[in-house]
């Protein structure tokens, strides 16, 4: 038995984050950023992951599999898991009613079916987002499991429904569900450490990829079959410079003998 497991995660978003979260459908240079996470890092991210024999999990917007199609049929050929991350990357709590959010969800897994041929079984939010109807529509799909919320830090744990946080009252967590959440962190997460921003400029990325690996090394001293989510993106990991980092980082993790690389879906089924 492993002593801990690690999910590589990918949120291959493409061009659909600009044109639904951020509403930059008119610019082309932050589209040409999304255009370099399909051109240029996945490829780049897939050569990296062959070399380490590793199996990652892509959450893949159906907008990115419908707008370029051969880019993720690369991603699933090389053996990579695909799973839920909307049709478009809208975040579910700016959904008008339920039942825009259905349809949304509803595309995606018709997108993802036409490429693999079977429905996906996870789900990831756009930017990590549940409106009030999203765990009961994930329900009515049967999807088995999640991963967009913080309620562990290195321990899967079970969605619950039917919870209430009244302003003047005490908080009532609900009741669970079946739905197992694999849970993530902005901790972990390439997106807000290394996307540029003109108000706060560069990161430190050394300092960035040196938390990670500290993060991994104090779960896998304390956390007995610890999970270790590391999530990215194309357009923002596959840079040549951070890859050389990100390469470091796995080489390290993969030194202890008794760490497994796995899927988001592996360990949501197997406990």
């Amino acid at each position: 038995m492993s002593r801990a497991r690690v999910c590589l995660t990918v949120d291959f978003d493409g061009v659909s984050s600009w044109i639904h979260s951020f509403d930059e459908a008119d610019s082309p240079t932050n589209l040409s950023r999304g255009l370099f996470g399909v051109d240029v890092g996945a490829p780049r991210l897939l050569d990296l992951f062959d070399e380490h024999g590793v199996e990652t999990t892509w959450f893949v917007p159906g907008h990115t599999i419908d707008s370029f199609p051969e880019a993720v049929d690369e991603v699933w050929t090389a053996g990579h898991d695909i799973q839920h991350h909307g049709w478009s990357h809208t975040r579910p709590g700016t959904y008008p009613d339920a039942a825009a959010e259905r349809d949304d969800i509803e595309r995606g897994i018709e997108s993802i079916e036409s490429l693999t041929g079977r429905a996906p079984s996870g789900y990831r939010s756009p930017s990590w987002d549940f409106s009030a109807n999203t765990l009961s529509l994930l329900e009515e799909f049967d999807f088995e499991w999640d991963s967009s919320q913080m309620g562990r830090e290195f321990r899967p744990y079970r969605l619950r429904t039917g919870w209430q946080a009244p302003a003047d009252a005490p908080y009532d967590r609900g009741s669970e569900t079946d739905l197992v959440e694999v849970p993530v962190s902005w901790q972990r997460d390439d997106f807000p450490a290394f996307a540029f921003n003109r108000e706060r400029g560069y990161a430190n990325e050394t300092e960035i990829f040196e938390t990670w690996e500290s993060q991994f090394e104090w779960m896998y001293r304390n956390v007995d079959d610890g999970v270790y989510v590391l999530t990215m993106h194309p357009q923002i990991m596959g840079y040549g410079h951070r890859l050389e980092r990100l390469n470091a980082l796995v080489e390290s993790m993969a030194a202890h003998s008794d760490v497994e690389f796995t899927t988001v879906d592996d360990v949501a089924t197997t406990g």
